[in-house]
């Protein structure tokens, strides 16, 4: 479950007419709050719980991970299944539990504070129908279709991207040092395929009961605009599923309008979206909101063939170009330019004339700005990836 809570510490408002910024006043007892989000799997597939603070919006982070918690979850049978810490305030869940039994997550905070979920229920979350795509004159289109039953109606979507990202121009060569030249760039030394990922930042809700025969066709979600960079190549997106509560709604649809207004969980003020989680000495503040069930997960790709032409350009890029003048081998120009990681060789110089020269004479600069895709993305493949 993705971080969807966004924190106090002030905001600008723009009023009618004047136009003048208003700041409205901000108590400390909004400040420091406990923070619980996740949705927990019982089918034994890697999922997460976070806990972190409130902070200041003047903060560069949104939030503060709360570290060194003991975190559990106990069934009415009384079993017990610790979560492990694996990231500062992230703790993972990864066991596959009865679906039948009643549950609480317990947290002991490293100060001694103790918080527990509400009774906690699994649900079954139905099978993702279909996940697919269109393309019209804005862009493309993210959808998925699924049914919701008498024990699922209410459901909460997620997704995590990742594309192929690629810069100006391709390089196929490489300044050695230990030569002191340059010579041809080996695969595992290549720099113009590289990955991106991101987390699904909003929230996506939907009931399945305000739909004949419960059939939630078409829920958008997410649309990615024409010449956007997630389609320069090849993209893949997946997209997670849980039913949840009908008590939750009302906690995901005032945060899902909160942040979309304001960027902010506190309006209404905290304590009238405070979720599941409670204070179990009754005098701590704490938001948040912990499901269990099944969680549906469909991976889908796009390729930029199959919603061509797809115009895109990259204003990081804006600027580049292969150098009109190459820099020719056995000159002090060499080093200069490639040796010191400023530039790039993109192009081999063969010679001019009629008569084909019998080998590389030079090479055609670059920024390396412009032909280094490690510089904005992932060089490694990720191991979910199919290529084409």
């Amino acid at each position: 479950m993705r971080s969807y809570f966004f924190v106090v510490g002030g905001f600008f408002m723009m009023l009618q007419g004047c136009r003048e910024l208003y700041n409205p006043e901000v108590f400390a007892e909004n400040l420091g709050i406990l923070v619980v989000e996740g949705y927990l799997d019982t089918e034994g597939n890697p999922s997460q719980l976070k806990i972190s603070r409130t902070v200041p919006l003047s903060y560069d982070s949104i939030a503060s991970p709360e570290s060194g918690a003991l975190v559990a979850l106990s069934s009415d049978s009384g079993e017990s299944f610790q979560l492990q810490e694996i990231s500062p305030g992230l703790y993972q869940f990864e066991k596959d539990i009865d679906e039948e039994s009643r549950y609480r997550l317990e947290i002991v905070l490293s100060n001694g504070d103790r918080y527990e979920s509400l009774e906690l229920k699994p649900i079954r979350t139905p099978e993702i129908l279909e996940a697919g795509f269109v393309k019209d004159e804005d862009g493309v289109e993210i959808f998925v279709n699924t049914q919701g039953n008498e024990q699922a109606d209410d459901f909460l979507w997620t997704y995590d991207e990742t594309w192929i990202f690629r810069p100006y121009t391709q390089v196929g060569y490489i300044f050695d040092p230990m030569i002191n030249d340059v010579r041809d760039r080996k695969e595992v030394e290549q720099i113009y395929t590289c990955y991106k990922t991101e987390p699904n930042p909003g929230i996506l809700l939907e009931s399945s009961s305000r739909f004949q025969d419960q059939v939630v066709f078409r829920q958008t979600i997410t649309e990615i605009p024409t010449g956007n960079e997630r389609l320069q190549a090849r993209y893949s997106i997946l997209i997670s599923q849980m039913a949840i509560p009908s008590d939750a709604v009302a906690f995901w649809e005032t945060l899902k309008r909160n942040t979309e207004d304001i960027g902010s969980i506190f309006s209404p003020l905290p304590s009238l979206i405070s979720g599941n989680i409670v204070s179990v000495d009754g005098d701590k503040q704490v938001v948040g909101q912990v499901n269990l069930g099944v969680v549906r997960q469909h991976r889908l790709y796009i390729d930029r063939e199959e919603i061509s032409p797809w115009p895109y350009s990259n204003e990081i890029f804006f600027g580049c170009v292969v150098g009109p003048e190459p820099i020719l081998i056995g000159t002090i120009e060499i080093f200069q330019y490639f040796g010191s990681g400023a530039y790039l060789p993109a192009q081999a110089f063969m010679g001019d004339g009629p008569v084909p020269a019998p080998g590389i004479l030079g090479y055609y600069p670059t920024e390396v700005r412009c032909g280094d895709c490690t510089l904005y993305a992932d060089i490694t493949k990720p191991d979910f990836w199919e290529d084409e």
